[in-house]
């Protein structure tokens, strides 16, 4: 967060200003949308959630959280994760100031959903985002990492050491944890855990007012899109689902990914 503090602080200075065309936009919300596209994933779920993106950012609850902020203007990306070094920009930093400008940030996630990549880092997708919003030209009253996926952290960093660096940093971290039963894709039993969503809120989210929406079927998945997306732009936390799942048992196991990762590689590698 260097990159950010020497930027306030030249700003204080008498008379200082940066260079024409670089002077940071202050917003609402900086909203990095990190999205699984592991291997995990079948091609019918990416298409799934791209649409479910699309549909929320074009829908009138958004916009009208949007409009309603003290500024009336948010950031915004959509980058799609799965390794610790795989990332992928959908959507680049862009400010949404209306409705219009939300529905077409909406249409380029509906161009094409052909991502595969391996492993999943929630690790570093947050590295990654922390990194992204810091060096981005806008100032957030709030900077926010959203995060949904299928499966626990199994590579790179500890998630939960990623996570408290960034919370440290004054970011707040979400969660979609995609829990449908049975899924669509062939490949993400063999990586899930019955308890995704307080794996979530025990190891991945944190800051002020963080919260965790599950989603158990695809049908609600651009439901609970939106409804996370109008929580982060309003800056209102669900207070009745916080309180439910903000106090996991501190013994779980935040590297139940990789464990799990390591017993599976031990499977196929006996004789």
């Amino acid at each position: 967060m260097l990159h950010r503090f020497l930027l306030c602080f030249v700003l204080s200075l008498p008379g200082a200003t940066l260079a024409q065309g670089a002077d940071p936009i202050e917003v609402d919300v900086e909203l990095f949308l990190a999205v699984d596209v592991s291997r995990s994933m079948s091609p019918a779920e990416l298409e799934i959630q791209r649409r479910g993106y699309a549909a929320a950012l074009g829908s009138d609850a958004v916009g009208a959280a949007i409009e309603g902020g003290l500024l009336g203007r948010i950031a915004i990306t959509y980058v799609e994760w799965a390794g610790e070094s795989s990332q992928r920009i959908i959507v680049d930093w862009t400010l949404i100031e209306s409705r219009q400008d939300a529905r077409r940030v909406a249409e380029l996630l509906t161009r094409d959903w052909t991502t595969f990549m391996r492993r999943t880092s929630i690790s570093g997708a947050i590295n990654y985002g922390a990194q992204s919003i810091d060096e981005n030209n806008y100032i957030g009253l709030r900077r926010v990492i959203d995060i949904s996926g299928d499966g626990p952290n199994n590579s790179g960093q500890r998630v939960d050491a990623a996570r408290d660096a960034a919370v440290a940093e004054g970011l707040i971290i979400n969660g979609l944890p995609i829990m449908t039963d049975p899924p669509v894709s062939g490949f993400s039993g063999r990586w899930n855990i019955d308890d995704l969503d307080v794996y979530y809120t025990a190891c991945v989210i944190g800051g002020p007012g963080a919260f965790v929406i599950p989603v158990t079927d695809w049908a609600q998945f651009a439901d609970a899109v939106r409804r996370k997306l109008v929580l982060e732009i309003a800056g209102r936390p669900p207070e009745r689902l916080w309180r439910a799942q903000s106090r996991p048992s501190p013994a779980y196991d935040c590297l139940i990914g990789e464990k799990l990762r390591q017993r599976r590689q031990q499977m196929y590698s006996e004789p």
